[in-house]
């Protein structure tokens, strides 16, 4: 099981919120190929002008793959007007596993995740069409609910072992402290830390 994060327009992300399915550009085929069932996808959208504002870049929900990556040319997406005629034709179906009521502003979050390397520039790291979210992201996660938890109702993690979904509940001290602890964060999800996924 691997942990993605997917990077989007809004308008790709609520028709992927509707159809549960998920595509990616030609260019990302071989990447695709990387993605199972059970693997847990984040969607991060990125900073988008809005009416009168500017919206911010933000996590909208936690997803996960349920079929094995296929082709369709059929038009789904939005095509942002740099990208040409493409129809994102390499997908996946996907089920929702948590979809925030507001998006998560990613901001606060980024300089948690050490995968993102160069904290200025840091929406380099996600402008490919999705990017494996090493374990020690997971950790970024737990310091994200320590710091900012009293102000969701939910923040999990969630992940397939075996056949089963077994869901971390970041808000717990005690599961916070077990996965900033932790070597072998996989692990956890066999541990007495984690729940069946209902």
């Amino acid at each position: 099981m691997t942990h993605w994060i997917a990077s989007s327009t809004r308008d790709n992300w609520k028709i992927l919120d509707k159809k549960h399915i998920w595509g990616v550009p030609k260019r990302n085929r071989t990447l695709m190929h990387r993605v199972k069932p059970g693997d847990t996808i984040l969607v991060y959208v990125r900073q988008e002008k809005g009416d009168d504002t500017i919206l911010p870049s933000a996590i909208t929900g936690a997803y996960e793959v349920v079929s094995d990556p296929y082709e369709d040319l059929s038009p789904l997406f939005i095509t942002p007007p740099q990208m040409g005629d493409e129809v994102f034709p390499y997908r996946m179906k996907v089920r929702p596993v948590a979809v925030f009521p507001e998006p998560l502003e990613f901001n606060p979050l980024f300089e948690d995740l050490r995968f993102i390397t160069n904290k200025k520039m840091w929406s380099g790291h996600l402008r490919q069409a999705m990017r494996e979210i090493p374990e020690e992201g997971l950790q970024g996660l737990a310091r994200f609910a320590e710091t900012y938890g009293a102000d969701f109702h939910r923040i999990e993690a969630v992940a397939k072992v075996g056949e089963e979904l077994k869901v971390l509940d970041l808000t717990k001290p005690t599961v916070i402290k077990a996965v900033k602890e932790s070597a072998n964060v996989v692990s956890l999800y066999m541990s007495e830390h984690a729940q069946d996924y209902c």
